[in-house]
């Protein structure tokens, strides 16, 4: 009796874990060992500010859950300490990461991989997302390479038309 009390908690878990991985824009995972439970808690404060939800699950149960959601490739980040972050922004999880181990300048936390946008990521590609800018500074970027060949072709029309003004004059 008590054996199928502890096996609905656990189906329980899995469909928590099945439902975020299937409503978030993303999730990494993350090796945690050797991280201390100050230095938890002051990441999760950080994660819920940037609407981000860290947690840690079993292997087992992670392990259950992604092949629920048809993520394949996976398996092998679920092997040893393994924390998740899901996210509604498909950047946020790998940013907070990045920005606490930066911050308090720790070697413990890796990513071990995760999905972005319902693609299977790498540890190398969640870290590279992790690197790129805020988003309000890519749009920067993108409009001002839209705005200086513009600017650039305005000035040499304005260059001919007072050159042709002075030589009327």
């Amino acid at each position: 009796m008590a054996s199928q009390v502890i096996l609905a908690q656990k189906k329980e878990v899995v469909a928590e874990i099945v439902e975020k991985m299937n409503n978030c824009a993303s999730f990494v995972l993350v090796d945690y060992q050797g991280i201390n439970v100050e230095q938890v808690t002051a990441l999760r404060a950080k994660a819920r500010a940037m609407g981000v939800d860290y947690k840690i699950y079993k292997n087992t149960m992670l392990t259950i859950a992604a092949k629920e959601c048809g993520f394949e490739g996976l398996e092998d980040a679920f092997k040893g300490s393994t924390a998740i972050a899901f996210g509604d922004d498909a950047v946020a999880p790998a940013k907070v990461i990045s920005e606490f181990v930066k911050d308090n300048k720790l070697q413990m936390l890796k990513f071990k991989g995760g999905v972005v946008d319902g693609k299977v990521t790498s540890a190398a590609e969640i870290e590279a997302i992790a690197a790129l800018p805020p988003k309000e500074v890519l749009i920067a970027q993108v409009v001002g390479g839209i705005k200086s060949p513009i600017t650039k072709f305005a000035l040499v029309i304005k260059a001919i038309a007072d050159k042709a003004q002075e030589e009327t004059a």
